[in-house]
């Protein structure tokens, strides 16, 4: 298989401005794992087995908390039921690929690099593949590297510093490179301030509500705009 290195070049650099907003967002969970009483190396562990922030962040709050490890992953995975939509958005470029890539590629479907190849629906899929890989790459190397430093900075980070605000940056980090349209514009800025306003619901709930909020708006305005 031939590897366009511009285009995985062009990947690698598209995903760094977009990971700089994880970086609070990592440093969160590095926190949670050490709030949560965690085996450190199991919780870091996470950040690959999983490889996704927002379900990791709340199956390892929910753990810490004592909830059974099955209403964990059941939560979990509603939280990242967002990942449903991308994949069908991506299922025409997904149905050109070779199978190896079908099974592995979804691994690597977060949402920076949904926004990201979203910009580039057009190409062939030599490139669309190379492109995703190295984007997708690129946030599954520095994430672990993120949150291992969340892990030794905990306790020493006062709790006045507050990094609950990492996930509503995070919000608007996307917002800045993955929305075209006003309705995509909506549900960012609402997901985002609906986060940021319940961050302190208990379980991490607060992302659950933020990302049907902003869903639900996306989905009114699109509906008024199309009258």
């Amino acid at each position: 298989m031939s590897v366009d290195r511009s285009v995985a070049r062009q990947g690698i650099t598209d995903a760094l401005p977009l990971f700089v907003p994880a970086i609070p967002f990592g440093l969160v969970i590095g926190l949670a794992i050490t709030e949560a009483g965690m085996n450190p190396l199991a919780g870091w562990s996470s950040s690959w087995l999983i490889f996704a922030g927002a379900a990791q962040l709340t199956l390892i709050t929910l753990l810490g908390g004592g909830v059974a490890l099955a209403a964990a992953i059941s939560t979990a995975l509603v939280v990242n039921a967002r990942h449903l939509m991308y994949s069908v958005a991506l299922t025409p470029a997904f149905q050109r690929q070779p199978r190896w890539f079908r099974w592995l590629g979804p691994y690597l479907l977060i949402d920076q690099v949904f926004a990201l190849v979203t910009m580039r629906p057009e190409e062939d899929p030599d490139r669309f593949r190379t492109y995703y890989l190295a984007a997708g790459a690129t946030f599954w190397v520095l994430w672990p590297a993120v949150v291992a430093l969340g892990l030794l900075i905990g306790p020493v980070v006062p709790d006045e510093w507050n990094l609950g605000f990492a996930i509503p940056i995070l919000f608007i980090g996307l917002l800045v490179v993955g929305t075209e349209t006003w309705p995509e514009v909506v549900a960012a800025l609402t997901g985002a301030a609906v986060t940021y306003l319940v961050a302190s619901l208990p379980n991490r709930t607060g992302l659950l509500v933020g990302s049907v909020a902003g869903v639900t708006a996306g989905t009114i305005v699109e509906r008024l705009r199309r009258g």
